[in-house]
This record gives structure tokens, C-alpha cells and sequence, in this order.
């Protein structure tokens, strides 16, 4: 077992939280649409993070392992919830641009989770579909097919909330 020293810990999870708070909040907030369930998983993924100390064969090893961490956490999570919980938008994205980039966060978060999920690791985490195939262990046609089927669902929910 390695040992390392309470400094180098410290520094290590400075730079950890530093690097992936941002992209962890976002996914988890992904998977549960609750910006609290979303923070609480982000402090036990850096809490697992911390405790388990892996070596990682470099940045990339390092953030799928995040990644994965978060995911299986959040599916802990829905898992366990006996009823959902919703807070408005206004609430959960204060610093939400102008009016059509507010419709398109909330036509994303309408999507069923599976989508969801390939959208946000799609395009905000720019994985590739064989990337997300491995991390959350699906096809890679499976995720070439939600990322279609995702994509037709927002046209239509944006296309329609034009004509409003």
C-alpha cells in the first residue's frame, strides 16, 4: 500500500476538486434534475475519491474513473428515492443566459434520463460514443441510438415551443 502524506493529500484533492467539481455536479445534476442530491453525490464521489486513493494510468484513466463513480452513485441514489423531487429552474441555474439557452436546458432536463445522460456526456463532457459505450457499459450502437432518438425528442420539444 502506498502511503501518502497528509499535505500531498490535500494538495491532491485540491487539484481533483478543482479540475472535475464542475463536471461531476453537472453530471450528477444530470441524472437527478435536484441540485441538492446533485451536490451531496459530488462531495461522495471526492470523499470516495480521497479515501480509496487510486493510481491512475493518467488524465484520462483519472477522469473516466470519476466519471464512473458519479454515475454508479447516482444510480445508487434513484435507486433508494421513494418519490421525486423537483425545483424550478430559476432555482437550479441562476446564471442561465437569455431565453432560448433556458429553453434548451429545460427541453434536455424534460428528456427521460437515458437521454439525459448521453446528451450531457455528449456534449458537455465531449466523449466519444465509443468512450460512453465503455462508461456506462452499453453498445455502442445503444449510444449512437439514444443520442438519436435524444436528438429528435429536443428538435421536436424546441420546435414546438416556437409555435408557442
Amino acid at each position: 500500500m502506498i502511503h501518502i502524506e497528509e499535505s500531498d493529500l490535500e494538495h491532491r484533492a485540491s487539484e481533483w476538486i478543482g479540475q472535475y467539481s464542475d463536471m461531476v455536479l453537472r453530471l450528477a445534476f444530470t441524472y437527478t434534475g435536484n441540485r441538492s442530491d446533485a451536490q451531496d453525490i459530488s462531495q461522495e464521489v471526492f470523499i470516495k475519491l480521497l479515501r480509496s486513493t487510486p493510481t491512475f494510468r493518467d488524465s484520462e484513466h483519472e477522469k473516466a474513473w470519476i466519471l464512473r463513480v458519479t454515475i454508479n452513485r447516482c444510480k445508487d441514489l434513484l435507486r433508494s428515492l421513494k418519490r421525486r423531487r423537483s425545483v424550478p429552474l430559476e432555482q437550479v441555474s441562476p446564471s442561465l443566459g437569455g431565453t432560448e439557452e433556458r429553453e434548451v436546458v429545460e427541453a434536455v432536463l424534460e428528456l427521460p434520463q437515458k437521454y439525459r445522460v448521453v446528451i450531457h456526456l455528449y456534449y458537455f463532457e465531449e466523449y466519444s460514443t465509443a468512450e460512453m459505450a465503455s462508461l456506462l457499459s452499453v453498445k455502442e450502437s445503444t449510444i449512437r441510438s439514444q443520442l438519436m432518438r435524444a436528438r429528435a425528442l429536443l428538435k421536436k420539444r424546441l420546435e414546438g415551443s416556437e409555435d408557442e
